[in-house]
């Protein structure tokens, strides 16, 4: 949801759509840093939250942040990602969605291991809330890193597995990876790896677009649920599942004129609701 005109225009527009979980930015996705957010704004915004039927808002961190980029990037999404932790404790957001970064060259292991360090740093830096990130699953791209579970394992056991992170699972970006979960079985193979690699308490929050390419194509294309290659069925099983009952699942498909009621319409009756 748009926070133009306010952050609680936010909740008021996801209201509209009869929503009961959002994702917002929590500023501008594309500046390093903003302004300290002023009280009023976070006491209006928790005020029309409480008054709705939102049951859930999840943020999702700025698209310039790589805390495994070079030296220059790196300090900077350090601050950048510590300043976005505070003002989402600030709006009573328990959760803030994260994308793993780039190792841009320096390989994975490498790159695995600058984004642990940084995320150890952000964690003790803002210690005094209760704000779990989320590290997304990303669909292979370039030298993009979190395209595989094992990868984000990998930080998790590096971290201690600290309580404070999470799993955002993408639908499109897993299946760009290559994991199948198109059909009962694959589905189920994917979720009980979910939980052996992680817990299903750790995932904090679902993704659910359809995706314009292949399995395995490496390409983040998202599509509008069922009108791609992916198609209906998964859709049905996450939200109909009562595992996820609790988890948030955020549409993440093209902005276009009416797509997001086609799109959450057809996810309701999925559901049977």
């Amino acid at each position: 949801m748009s926070i133009a005109g306010g952050l609680w225009k936010a909740i008021e527009r996801g209201e509209l759509l009869g929503c009961e979980a959002i994702q917002i930015f929590t500023k501008n996705q594309l500046q390093w840093y903003s302004s300290p957010l002023p009280q009023h704004i976070a006491e209006r915004f928790l005020l029309v939250w409480s008054r709705s039927h939102i049951r859930k808002v999840v943020a999702h961190a700025s698209y310039l942040i790589n805390l495994a980029g070079d030296e220059g990037v790196r300090r900077k999404s350090i601050e950048s990602l510590v300043q976005e932790v505070k003002r989402c404790d600030q709006l009573g957001i328990d959760e803030l969605v994260l994308h793993p970064g780039s190792h841009r060259g320096k390989g994975v292991e490498e790159g695995l291991r600058l984004l642990s360090e940084a995320l150890r740093d952000v964690l003790v830096r803002t210690e005094e809330t209760r704000v779990r990130i989320l590290l997304e699953t990303m669909a292979g791209t370039g030298d993009g890193l979190g395209s595989t579970l094992e990868e984000l394992e990998w930080v998790l056991n590096f971290m201690d597995r600290d309580p404070r992170l999470g799993v955002c699972v993408d639908t499109c970006h897993v299946f760009a990876s290559g994991y199948e979960l198109r059909t009962a079985f694959a589905y189920e193979k994917l979720v009980q790896k979910l939980e052996k690699m992680f817990g299903l308490e750790r995932i904090g929050c679902w993704h659910l677009n359809d995706s314009k390419e292949g399995r395995g194509s490496k390409k983040d294309r998202h599509h509008h649920i069922g009108e791609g290659e992916i198609g209906e069925q998964v859709f049905a099983r996450i939200v109909s599942d009562p595992r996820w009952e609790d988890v948030p699942c955020i549409l993440e498909t093209p902005k276009e004129n009416g797509s997001d009621v086609r799109n959450l319409t057809l996810l309701r009756k999925m559901r049977g609701s």
